[in-house]
């Protein structure tokens, strides 16, 4: 009797995936900021051959302008059929939001300021609740703690907002 030795089917598939040739991408040569793999190319234009691993390109939009260099970034945020303001009109916005954000500035320094007095240096004033239960005394504590460093976050993002407007 002749001695076969039979695969089961699954073995069988893995073992032809990795005795197969691996031809899945070509050589990749890296050409300044491009990538290509056409050989003929590549040798023209003295491009680099990239070795290890696989290359994923995305590529990005193509420039507008004919003559292939990057078009200058537009200035504007604003799209193309947003009114015009007139320069006297714009610097009496900018004199508002910079009133407007003064006044929030100092509600918001005079509320920290009753915070700070209010915290005591970490010791609050006990009143009738904080006598009988001390747990409600550390919690009051923590919160007007959180509330400082809210109002403090409050203070300088109000002055980054002011440092951001045009000088008046």
């Amino acid at each position: 009797m002749k001695n076969t030795f039979l695969l089961p089917l699954p073995a069988l598939a893995l073992l032809v995936l990795v005795a197969a040739p691996v031809g899945a991408q070509d050589r990749i040569y890296r050409c300044g900021n491009e990538y290509t793999n056409n050989a003929n190319q590549a040798k023209e234009r003295g491009c680099k051959l990239v070795e290890g691993g696989n290359i994923t390109v995305v590529e990005g939009m193509r420039s507008a302008s004919a003559s292939g260099a990057a078009a200058a970034p537009k200035l504007s945020s604003s799209p193309p059929s947003a009114p015009r303001v007139s320069p006297n009109d714009q610097r009496a916005r900018d004199a508002d939001a910079r009133a407007i954000l003064e006044s929030e500035l100092r509600k918001a320094e005079a509320r920290h300021a009753e915070l700070v007095k209010e915290y005591n240096n970490g010791a609050p004033e006990r009143n009738a609740l904080d006598l009988r239960n001390t747990q409600r005394y550390a919690e009051r504590t923590a919160e007007i703690k959180a509330n400082l460093a809210r109002s403090e976050s409050d203070i300088a993002g109000i002055k980054r907002e002011l440092a951001r407007l045009p000088s008046p």
